[in-house]
């Protein structure tokens, strides 16, 4: 097995998982209800993961108290899909 960033065949590199992806994808499957592997980032909570007002309004508490954020109604509404949210915690997290 090759560690973290070791050439492959190929020339690319092993990509490191990054934590706030893995985080953020682990909480979105909890709430949601929904297989890890549907969680992926052009994945809709509504249309795609089956999420109603309430399941985004707990995923977004979950988000907040995870990550140390502070989101916003108006920015809440604007996290419809998994890239959102990872996108979101990672330009607000302290």
């Amino acid at each position: 097995m090759r560690a973290a960033n070791q050439p492959c065949s190929g020339g690319g590199r092993v990509a490191e998982k990054d934590p706030i992806v893995e985080k953020v994808t682990d909480l979105i499957a909890e709430y949601l209800g929904v297989d890890r592997e549907e969680v992926v980032p052009r994945a809709a909570f509504i249309d795609d993961l089956s999420a109603d007002s309430l399941d985004i309004v707990e995923l977004v508490m979950a988000l907040e108290k995870e990550f140390n954020v502070e989101i916003s109604d108006e920015d809440a509404e604007r996290i419809s899909t998994v890239q959102d949210a990872i996108d979101y915690v990672r330009g607000h997290s302290k």
